[in-house]
């Protein structure tokens, strides 16, 4: 019997010994690899090192090296241990966990550099919460150790409160906000005191009647009433991609036949009126959006406009049928644009049709475009479309539109997302104007900005435009129909909603902006040309919150814009000539917004304190090509450049001073206050506090100043406008600072 076991003793230690003599040539061939890979790795880092780390001393590469190698030493060990752990994670759990995670994104859509780290925060807690609770349930603690039981006990508690604390910041609806300084702060001058502009927002003296009209069985019943006007399906198929099947049996329509469905307000009386269509953005496809702009088209029928708010639902996301956005409508953007135009053509034959409701009430040379979020790009996809003769992808297809589209208005609109041939949409001779929110949670930066600079002028005619930021407005209020999160269902309580305005002004800034807009531009009332050079005389209209406004006009020649060429010394007129002094910082730039480059630049111009004598930025006006007249303007665009996230105060906002000169050496000084001083950078935090300052909260947004010569000719009787020269901005009045700004020219009022 011994002999036995000791047999088996001696198999087992024999077994041992070979199972370990395999294991150690294999692990030290792994310890071999290890030695070197990190040899080679290690090596390479310190020449890459020296190359990156070229300009600095020994000690700082020495200590860069070191941050770095140990840096990545802690994250790959990090990795390594979550790898090694997940041998001993069920597999059941690990499924519920990645199911757990993609429910938890699709809830919670939003800023990826929070929505993250957000969800895995959420699974890790919840996950150890529940696996403390059920262990503890089960008495898998009831024989451990006193200390283990307070030690779980303990975590416990913790994570229940934790876990209670992120369920009430979810549901609580954030912090309440105020600008820096506020409209009637900043334009407190007197002369916004006697104007004789009456409130483009109060309605007019025309009684509003209402119909809808369609293509016959639409897929919307109010579309198809008894007084309903008929319209002919379009063939868009060639302008949109990937439509389902199962969006076209719930439409009960296909690409190749998309209604014609509009909402009318119009003014009971004779006509003819002006042409204005309202497009929504993007929004859920089932919850409709084109009713949303009712208080628009009551004000401005009213006020003697024919106004149509354009169904177009039915390019809209759909979960449902896009597969839970898996298998999204794609290249949508230029069917928006094309079905603008085939209302207008249908408007254009019921004006000509005898018996018909609208025979010879429209004004189809006056017509004018409005579009929300998507819409925005919508309206000037079309205002393209319409000059061109065929489509920018098929050759084949011929356009004969030319409408008289005078005017574009962008709300919070976006840029970009249609780019054929792989190019931003050019437009020409058309008036614009965009408004956008400083709080917008979905359009996050100010796009529309870009579409504005690429406009061009080629004719005499008197066009203009403008632009608006608005603080506390965020994108959706502007349509009755959207709420007032911009974020999708519970995705909203990442966001800060105390801090948006009131519904109600937004719809009033809308009014008297949109208002105002068109009867300068259709209905030639120019004295509302004042609110967009400068909002100060509209003050008594709007709710009182901050207001950053830009705006040009073809009476205008631009000296200086900085988009010609690289040349730090000359202006976009030949002959001209920019220089600088004392500046800390001077360079011309691309505009870099919240989540791109812009399509436009500016010089970027910084001072500090200390300078002596005071830091300045002169432009010498080219010898040809501009005239100035006595009752001319010195404009310019200016930007604060503020980005290290402090608040302004009013009494610390940017000032400094405007000095002309003539050619016989005359000089007259005014300080930009005499306008207003410089807004602020707003600082539109959209998500909750502590999240609060997570990516780009700011970007610049241009301020239009503009300085009358007989006002500088008021300071110095000598000076000379018509021999202007010379204009110095002179940073003497602020300590320190940084601007942008563009834009800088002569406008000579007709």
């Amino acid at each position: 019997m011994a002999e036995v076991k000791k047999r088996k003793l001696t198999y087992f230690v024999r077994k041992l010994n070979e199972k370990r003599k395999r294991i150690e040539p294999l692990s030290f061939g792994w310890q071999g690899a290890a030695i070197a890979l990190s040899t080679l790795a290690i090596l390479l880092i310190l020449i890459q090192g020296k190359f990156l780390l070229d300009q600095r001393s020994l000690l700082d590469y020495t200590i860069g090296i070191l941050l770095f190698i140990l840096f990545v030493a802690l994250l790959s060990g990090v990795i390594t241990l979550l790898l090694h752990g997940v041998k001993k994670i069920p597999s059941r759990y690990i499924w519920v966990l990645f199911s757990s995670l993609i429910f938890l994104l699709m809830c919670f859509i939003g800023p990826l550099n929070l929505t993250i780290p957000f969800i895995l925060f959420v699974a890790v807690a919840v996950s150890s919460w529940g696996a403390l609770l059920n262990k503890w349930l089960k008495g898998s603690y009831k024989n451990t150790k006193r200390i283990k039981k307070v030690n779980v006990l303990t975590c416990l508690i913790m994570l229940t409160i934790g876990i209670g604390v992120w369920s009430y910041w979810l549901i609580h609806p954030g912090e309440a906000a105020t600008p820096e300084v506020v409209l009637k702060q900043l334009k407190s001058s007197n002369r916004y005191d006697n104007t004789l502009l009456n409130n483009p927002a109060k309605p007019g003296s025309y009684s509003v009647k209402r119909l809808t009209y369609g293509s016959p069985n639409t897929y919307r019943e109010e579309f198809n009433q008894k007084n309903s006007l008929l319209t002919k399906p379009v063939d868009a198929s060639d302008y949109v991609e990937k439509w389902s099947s199962i969006r076209t049996i719930t439409l009960g329509f296909g690409p190749d036949a998309m209604p014609l469905n509009g909402h009318v307000w119009y003014p009971e009386g004779k006509g003819d009126f002006p042409l204005v269509m309202i497009v929504h953005g993007n929004h859920l496809m089932t919850d409709y959006s084109d009713t949303g702009y009712e208080y628009l088209g009551n004000l401005l029928a009213s006020r003697g406009y024919i106004v149509v708010s354009i169904d177009e639902n039915f390019l809209n996301a759909s979960p449902y049928n896009d597969l839970f956005l898996v298998s999204p409508l794609v290249n949508e953007s230029p069917a928006r644009g094309l079905l603008l135009l085939e209302h207008l053509h249908t408007w254009k034959e019921w004006n000509s049709t005898k018996n018909n409701l609208f025979y010879q009430k429209v004004d189809m040379e006056q017509i004018a475009l409005i579009g929300h979020s998507r819409g925005g790009e919508a309206i000037a996809i079309a205002a393209a479309f319409n000059e061109m003769q065929h489509p920018p992808n098929n050759g084949n297809v011929r356009f004969d539109y030319n409408f008289s589209i005078r005017s574009l208005i962008s709300i919070a609109g976006t840029d970009g997302q249609y780019t054929p041939a792989g190019k931003p949409i050019p437009l020409k001779n058309v008036n614009y104007l965009a408004l956008q929110g400083a709080h917008d949670m979905d359009v996050n930066s100010f796009d529309s900005t870009n579409q504005q600079n690429r406009i061009s002028y080629t004719n005499k005619e008197d066009y203009m435009n403008a632009s608006f930021y608005i603080y506390g407005a965020n994108h959706g209020q502007f349509n009755e129909e959207w709420e007032r999160g911009d974020g999708a269902g519970t995705a909203n309580q990442l966001f800060n909603l105390r801090q948006i305005m009131p519904r109600d002004h937004q719809e009033t800034i809308a009014k008297v902006l949109i208002s105002a807009f068109l009867d300068s531009t259709l209905k030639e009332k120019k004295q509302y040309k004042e609110i967009f050079k400068d909002l100060g005389y509209a003050k008594e209209w709007l709710p009182d919150t901050l207001y950053i406004n830009n705006y040009y006009d073809t009476q205008t020649s631009l000296i200086a814009t900085y988009n010609e060429d690289i040349d730090l010394n000359t202006t976009t007129i030949p002959g001209g000539k920019l220089s600088g002094e004392n500046l800390k910082e001077w360079n011309e730039e691309k505009v870099k917004m919240k989540l791109k480059e812009a399509d436009y630049s500016a010089v970027h111009l910084g001072w500090e304190s200390n300078d002596s004598p005071p830091a300045s930025y002169t432009v010498t006006l080219p010898t040809k090509g501009i005239e100035i007249q006595k009752n001319g303007s010195i404009v310019f665009s200016v930007a604060n450049d503020t980005k290290d996230g402090k608040e302004i105060k009013k009494e610390t906002l940017i000032d400094f001073t405007i000095t002309v000169e003539d050619s016989d050496g005359n000089k007259a000084s005014l300080p930009l206050h005499h306008i207003s001083k410089l807004t602020p950078a707003v600082k539109g935090r959209v998500l909750k506090k502590p999240f609060s300052n997570i990516g780009n909260i700011s970007e610049p947004v241009f301020q239009h100043y503009d300085f009358l010569l007989n006002d500088f000719k008021d300071v110095n009787p000598q000076f000379d406008s018509l021999k202007l020269k010379k204009i110095h901005f002179q940073f003497n009045l602020t300590k320190q600072g940084t601007v942008l700004i563009n834009n800088i020219g002569i406008r000579n009022e007709k």
